[in-house]
């Protein structure tokens, strides 16, 4: 079998781990790196290629990269208001695409790729951390199936030193990140509750802090989903003690997961605590999976329809913490 030609957009910190992932794949060869000067990206392949034959050519132009290197695959590594551009491009040049959390900045934007993506017949996945966890996979089976009763509510948390960690960075000017703390690291446990949920957003009220920075710091969130759920979620940018979890509370059980990176997980029927309990793969990530889809060996973990639903609830938690109202999602 050929193997899958592979190109890198973006060729900053989270595309090392991505780069990692994919030299240990016997099926892939990296054909292309892309960023805005030489030096960043012949530093990124010295790392992280030294040496891999054949060597991956480097690029300043994206449109150039696809017409030249003709990659199959391309993992899009850069500031999130840049993704809809470019994930639009990559999969009109013909491409597979595994672009980086979060999706769009915009729900509008959201709608539009998902269209594009449909229309390409292409692998599309959105590099989250919890969709490929086992652990994940057990509670959205559980809601589903209705082992603990119909699923009520569910509140969660996150903390990180986000604020300190970020300033001067992309991360922190509003113009590439779309947002802050929530938009960033906060997106994950977000994306955590849509995920297992499977459904839209009814409705949502939101408060946001920026402490003094030019994005969302902290954040508290409320939301109601279509099915009647409820969920409340605590974001804490500017906190030392990093970490995050996520309550299921259902009618007859609880379950109770580590909603950022799907390390732990425990849970109760009634009173008694459930054993067996499936564990974290942290082997198995949103690049392993882009390579398994592929293949044929797998699905999407978090597709163009989760991105969506993920947008929607961004777009309402801004707008409400702006009006100080409840916002309801229209469609």
């Amino acid at each position: 079998m050929d193997k899958i030609k592979v190109a890198i957009l973006g060729c900053g910190g989270m595309a090392g781990a991505h780069a990692q992932r994919l030299r240990a794949r016997d099926e892939v060869e990296l054909v292309a790196l892309c960023d805005v000067n030489d030096e960043i990206t012949s530093a990124f392949r010295e790392r992280w290629f030294e040496g891999v034959e054949p060597q991956a050519a480097l690029f300043t132009d994206a449109a150039e990269m696809y017409a030249e290197a003709k990659p199959d695959a391309v993992v899009i590594v850069t500031p999130h208001t840049q993704h809809f551009a470019q994930a639009k491009q990559a999969l009109e040049a013909g491409c597979h695409v595994l672009l980086e959390k979060p999706m769009v900045t915009d729900s509008k934007d959201a709608y539009a790729l998902e269209k594009v993506v449909e229309a390409s017949g292409k692998i599309f996945v959105v590099g989250y951390n919890t969709p490929c966890k086992p652990t994940l996979h057990y509670i959205r089976d559980v809601i589903k199936n209705g082992e603990l009763g119909e699923l009520e509510v569910v509140s969660g948390w996150m903390s990180q030193n986000w604020k300190d960690s970020q300033v001067g960075k992309w991360r922190q000017d509003p113009a590439l990140s779309g947002g802050g703390m929530l938009y960033d690291s906060g997106a994950h446990i977000l994306n955590s509750l849509i995920w297992t949920v499977e459904q839209p957003v009814d409705s949502v009220q939101a408060f946001v802090d920026n402490s003094g920075t030019a994005v969302d710091i902290n954040g508290i969130i409320n939301v109601r989903f279509a099915n009647g759920i409820f969920a409340s979620i605590s974001i804490d940018g500017n906190c030392y003690a990093s970490g995050a979890g996520l309550v299921y509370l259902f009618k007859n059980g609880r379950i109770e997961f580590d909603g950022w990176s799907g390390a732990w997980l425990r849970a109760w029927k009634d009173t008694e605590a459930l054993e067996n309990l499936p564990t974290a793969d942290n082997s198995y990530t949103s690049t392993g999976n882009f390579i398994d889809s592929i293949l044929g060996h797998a699905q999407p973990a978090a597709g163009a329809r989760n991105g969506v639903l993920q947008s929607e609830l961004m777009d309402a938690i801004y707008q409400s913490a702006d009006s100080g109202q409840v916002v309801k999602i229209s469609r």
